[in-house]
């Protein structure tokens, strides 16, 4: 019998640490869940929106750039870890409206970017490339710094190096560590090659910054949007009670919100501010 449980629980630990193992080596295929484009795909998003590459070394990242004639500054928007451009890139009337630039650009393997993401030092540099290949257009205009979900802590590390006039973290987490540790607890922390430290770069920020968050938000719960508001209090924080992880702009008081920090006025309670806009289509995002 006791030969039998020794066997049993090393094929167990076997089975187990082979999981780990996969875990390692492909833990992108958990992170991350891109849809490619066609190249010849064509965005329907008007004639003031540019279609632009990034050349990153071994990839060439495609964005959309959002050109008003005379903009009051950017939105420079890292996205969520699912989907593409083509389902990313909108509410442009809003920032229309606002009298802001938008770009955003897909990862390496979304849309119609190539490459493959392979680290998260890969990562940093891209986004860092990213947003130098469009900086100098707006020097002495607003620049704001827009994380959503996945790119919350992506654009907290941005903005410790280019302190921003506005860091706007949407649906953020204090640490990838944390979320890993929330959806499978059974991997060690020491596994994760993207630990993705909002907790550790936010208290390094200088610019003001917005947390926003949904109060039904399951995926990352808004624990993390107080966590990181416990670290930073000077950080104003926004939770919409009624939002989840992908309807939050569906909500005035979140777009009117927005649309004060981005201007530098005092965010309190919400005023009279932009109509209803259409709401993305992000179902299939995480």
């Amino acid at each position: 019998m006791m030969t039998g449980l020794l066997k049993a629980a090393l094929l167990i630990a076997a089975v187990y640490g082979l999981l780990l193992a996969l875990l390692w080596w492909g833990q992108e295929k958990l992170l991350f869940y891109p849809q490619r484009l066609y190249p010849e795909h064509r965005f329907n998003v008007g004639s003031d929106v540019m279609e632009t590459w990034v050349d990153v070394p071994g990839a060439r990242l495609n964005a959309l750039h959002l050109r008003l004639p005379q903009p009051d500054g950017v939105v420079f928007f890292i996205r969520g870890n699912a989907g593409n451009l083509d389902n990313w890139f909108v509410n442009i009337d809003f920032y229309r409206r606002a009298n802001f630039d938008l770009f955003m650009f897909d990862f390496r393997g979304y849309g119609k970017s190539s490459g493959k993401i392979q680290s998260q030092v890969q990562l940093e540099a891209d986004v860092r490339a990213a947003w130098a290949s469009i900086a100098p257009q707006y020097e002495g205009l607003r620049k704001v710094f827009y994380g959503r979900s996945l790119g919350t802590a992506l654009a907290t590390m941005l903005a410790v190096e280019m302190t921003p006039d506005l860091l706007a973290l949407v649906s953020p987490y204090s640490s990838m560590v944390d979320v890993a540790r929330l959806h499978y607890a059974w991997v060690p922390s020491a596994l994760l090659r993207y630990p993705l430290r909002t907790d550790l770069a936010l208290p390094q920020v200088k610019s003001p910054i917005l947390l926003v968050h949904g109060g039904l938000d399951n995926l990352i719960p808004p624990s993390h949007s107080l966590a990181l508001q416990a670290l930073v209090p000077q950080a104003q924080l926004l939770l919409v009670p009624q939002a989840g992880h992908g309807n939050i702009q569906n909500f005035e008081i979140y777009l009117t919100t927005l649309e004060a920090a981005m201007k530098g006025q005092p965010v309190g309670e919400p005023g009279p501010g932009p109509g209803p806009v259409p709401a993305p289509d992000l179902q299939q995002l995480r």
